[in-house]
């Protein structure tokens, strides 16, 4: 008797789990290839899509890789979310075989209005970095709400307005917090060129970047750094902003050439952090950087 009903437990449990499994399998699979990407989907989804996003935190949106297992989620997904303009350059090969093999696919990069790098290492280039103007973020959320439609139902609708309404709230803030940095302090250096969109936007000069060009997958010369510390002291420039995805060493070692006190300031641009980090989520990551920029930047 014991032996009958332990077998009837185990057949349930089984059950179960086959009922529970099947559940999640009948959810549609969006894939998304960056975080910042990823947490936005996220946001607009729900828990009535299954989300996979192939960047981890902290990583570099130019360089990061994905497992075998992920390549063949991504060429199963429903849809495949990428920011394009060039940027997942280590991830591409991946993206043009799942849109080859049929895979829906939105392309953030097409609802922008795509910017090109205005230094002269990266002139004409496209540049990918859309998201630091979170007005570009919410004509991408416009384009993308009606494609999540389809798997999401009217519910997604509903979330993507009220996302929208706190990408404008985001937009806002930013809009005063640099209104209030006199204008001649406005002037920005980073590990490489990943704020065109914001300074075209809220009205800062793009001083230079301690890597030239518009990917973390170059390194700076001797000259580039010596032409780059008389930009800085011409600007006379208080503060440099590191990239949390990318390494500060080259940051540091400017600030030491530069001959004065020069602060260096982490900021997340191209990757959000972990849940414990101090940008888990793209709203707060916008918030965080905003207000560090103008702290760095204020007299």
């Amino acid at each position: 008797m014991r032996r009958l009903l332990t077998a009837a437990v185990a057949a349930a449990l089984l059950a179960l789990t086959g009922c529970a499994g099947g559940a999640a399998a009948d959810r549609p699979l969006v894939v998304v290839s960056t975080n910042i990407l990823g947490d936005v989907v996220s946001q607009l989804v729900g828990d009535d899509v299954e989300v996979l996003t192939l960047m981890r935190p902290g990583a570099d949106p130019h360089s990061f890789e994905i497992s075998a297992a992920e390549a063949a989620r991504l060429r199963s997904a429903d849809l495949l979310v990428a920011n394009g303009i060039g940027l997942e350059e280590g991830l591409q090969q991946h993206l043009d075989a799942a849109a080859a093999e049929g895979v829906d696919t939105f392309v953030a990069g097409d609802a922008v209005e795509v910017l090109a790098y205005t230094s002269d290492d990266a002139a004409g280039t496209d540049d990918p970095h859309f998201w630091t103007d979170p007005a570009q973020m919410i004509r991408v959320v416009d384009r993308l709400t009606p494609e999540l439609e389809r798997l999401g139902g009217a519910a997604v609708s509903e979330r993507a307005a009220a996302y929208r309404a706190q990408l404008e709230e985001v937009d806002a803030e930013m809009t005063a917090a640099f209104a209030a940095i006199p204008a001649e302090r406005r002037a920005l250096v980073t590990n490489h060129h990943v704020f065109g969109y914001l300074a075209d936007r809220f009205g800062f000069r793009l001083v230079g970047a301690v890597i030239p060009g518009g990917t973390t997958l170059t390194a700076p010369s001797s000259s580039d750094l010596a032409d780059l510390v008389a930009a800085i002291d011409e600007a006379r420039v208080p503060t440099i902003f590191a990239e949390s995805s990318s390494p500060d060493r080259l940051v540091r070692a400017l600030a030491e050439e530069a001959d004065r006190h020069v602060a260096v300031t982490e900021l997340f641009t191209e990757s959000l952090t972990d849940a414990s980090g101090d940008a888990p989520d793209y709203l707060t990551m916008m918030r965080v950087n905003t207000e560090r920029i103008a702290t760095g930047l204020s007299p």
